[in-house]
């Protein structure tokens, strides 16, 4: 008895067509670059992610995630905001978040903020830094900072 499906059968290529018709393209970014991404979007499986490159590339890549794993995580994450830069949005949500803290926090951001930012709050007093504001107001104002505009 027949099968009612259609047999397909594989036929023979006539020739041999390579993947690749020219030379892989350079890297679109540094391998250090790289690295810091594979260890960002993929902390576990990064030393896996980098096997793809090619050997050469793959090893000098993975020397660079070995010093990046090295480093304390407040330098890393200072490394993925100098390589990747602020958020398109920062300068609004800097904004923002003066708008809503209370005066004794914004002077502290605003004291905080560095300089090119500081442009974008023309009206606020500049004064001398209060000796009563705690550390932890300090580290709380650096760290919205950093959530603001990265």
């Amino acid at each position: 008895m027949a099968s009612p499906l259609p047999s397909f059968r594989a036929e023979a290529p006539t020739e041999e067509v390579p993947l690749l018709a020219s030379p892989l393209p350079p890297l679109p970014m540094p391998l250090e670059r790289l690295a810091l991404v594979s260890w960002v979007l993929g902390r576990e499986r990064a030393a896996e992610l980098l096997c793809g490159l090619e050997e050469g590339a793959a090893t000098s890549a993975s020397e660079h995630l070995r010093r990046l794993a090295t480093l304390p995580s407040a330098q890393r994450q200072a490394k993925v905001s100098v390589e990747f830069g602020e958020r398109p949005d920062a300068a609004a949500r800097l904004r923002q978040l003066m708008s809503e803290a209370p005066p004794l926090l914004r002077a502290e951001l605003l004291r905080r903020l560095p300089p090119y930012h500081r442009t974008l709050f023309p009206s606020e007093p500049r004064g001398t830094p209060r000796q009563d504001v705690s550390p932890a107001l300090g580290t709380l104002a650096e760290r919205l900072i950093r959530e603001a505009t990265r």
